[in-house]
């Protein structure tokens, strides 16, 4: 015990010194150009236009082509989902995909909320525009931007804009829901430069906000979105009003958590753990270090030579299912790695995880997607955000099975103005297409105490 208490003081020390001790900056953005050539003299065309997504008879005539053409090769035995997506499940999906789906339906279904594009900093941004349908005479609605992230896409989302926009009871907020796609996913133009991190995107998607009208919103965001949400945050404290999440990994590390690490398994209430806490976090090697390995081989590649891999899924209907879905398994619940399916029709139908593949194989923005990782751990993980706080009123909602977890703790030396913080019931990575009702209800609750319609 005196030992770790002498160890834990040390390495507090040496962190303070190393992080606490520098001053807190204001985070800033300039604008870039980030289309092709050179950036053209004169004024930006600002119009907004809208957009709809379309497919052709050769489109699905290709698809089908390639889905016949696919070379199948068999899993070990007994290997489930633990050397990657399992081929007899994937034989199942594609049987599927080739001869049950209707993508001329999805197409529908996705247009089914408007679309548009406008032009930022030289590229092309969509974007799903939902308003309220029937608000209450002498009411406005609350803007509301959704970022979603890897390997999503703003469909993430189909779930959750009714339950925003529409919410079932009177004293609820009805939001303004726009769900862009990131620059280079889906139907966003990709930057033709180098550079395109989280800072530019939400230096982008703040200036979508304000061209939309907005001089003040709320912001939510799981995975990349989390990042560049919070961003925003940083950016812009005078107009985000508040910034709700659903990923929140560990900042850079302080005193707080080096001691909690060390001490918080044999005295949990005095970090404020819970049980799932201490079942997350510890033993700590095993838990924060083997299992983020095992999970963020991805990550490694996407990091280092995107292009390279993103050939052959951008190639490959096939390779590109396999590559995108098993993150849908094990992101969503670590268990579904012990099953020939993956458990992905537990939480999803095929017919949803498909249309967010075709997303990527239609728009071809798999590589463009991948590029992100590249160029945001290019710089290294000591960037200027990284340095500083989030002052403006935040929300976490905590799902149980997030890749990576988070104790309450940990987050409030990012987010210091923590408002709310929801061990949520069920659910995992991907929370808003999982769970879309729970997150709804934690979105209402953070943003009712911000607008102080009912007490902390």
């Amino acid at each position: 015990m005196y030992i770790e208490l002498v160890v834990a003081l040390v390495l507090g020390a040496v962190v303070a010194l190393l992080f606490l001790n520098k001053k807190n900056s204001v985070l800033k953005a300039q604008d870039d150009w980030w289309g092709e050539g050179s950036s053209p003299q004169g004024p930006e065309d600002d119009s907004i236009r809208p957009f709809k997504i379309e497919t052709t008879s050769v489109e699905i005539e290709d698809l089908h082509r390639r889905l016949d053409q696919t070379r199948t090769f068999p899993s070990l035995e007994e290997s489930q989902f633990h050397y990657g997506f399992n081929s007899r499940y994937l034989e199942k999906v594609v049987s599927y995909w080739r001869n049950d789906f209707d993508w001329r339906k999805q197409v529908d279904k996705l247009n089914r909320y408007p679309h548009f594009k406008t032009k930022l900093d030289g590229i092309d941004i969509h974007y799903v525009h939902v308003k309220p349908k029937n608000l209450p005479e002498g009411t406005c609605a609350v803007p509301l931007m959704m970022v979603h992230g890897w390997p999503g896409s703003f469909y993430e989302f189909y779930g959750i804009i009714p339950l925003l926009t529409e919410p079932p009871r009177p004293d609820d907020i009805a939001f303004e829901v726009i769900c862009p796609s990131i620059p280079g996913y889906g139907f966003s133009e990709a930057p033709h430069k180098k550079g395109f991190d989280s800072v530019c995107a939400a230096h982008i998607f703040s200036k979508l906000m304000k061209r939309l009208g907005f001089n003040e919103f709320y912001v939510q965001g799981g995975d990349w979105g989390w990042l560049i949400t919070t961003n925003m945050a940083q950016l812009e404290h005078n107009t985000v009003k508040g910034l709700h999440v659903n990923f929140a990994p560990p900042d850079q590390p302080g005193l707080p958590m080096v001691l909690s690490l060390l001490l918080g398994r044999r005295f949990p209430k005095l970090f404020g753990f819970t049980e799932h806490d201490v079942k997350r976090l510890f033993p700590c090697m095993q838990k924060l270090v083997v299992d983020a390995v095992k999970e963020t081989g991805y990550m490694h590649i996407q990091s280092t030579k995107p292009d390279t891999v993103g050939r052959g899924l951008n190639d490959s209907p096939v390779g590109l299912a396999a590559y995108i879905l098993e993150k849908f398994s094990t992101w969503t619940d670590p268990e579904f790695k012990n099953l020939e399916d993956g458990g992905l029709e537990r939480k999803f139908s095929l017919d949803d995880l498909l249309t967010n593949v075709m997303i990527y194989w239609t728009s071809r923005s798999i590589i463009s997607s991948m590029r992100f990782y590249k160029e945001n751990f290019a710089k290294g993980l000591n960037q200027p955000h990284a340095k500083i706080p989030v002052y403006v009123p935040a929300g976490v909602a905590s799902f149980p099975n997030e890749v990576m977890h988070t104790p309450k703790l940990w987050v409030t030396k990012k987010y210091p103005n923590l408002k709310t913080y929801t061990p949520m019931a069920r659910g995992g990575h991907f929370g808003a297409m999982e769970e879309p009702q729970l997150l709804a209800e934690d979105i209402q609750n953070f943003v009712k105490i911000v607008e102080k319609r009912t007490r902390e």
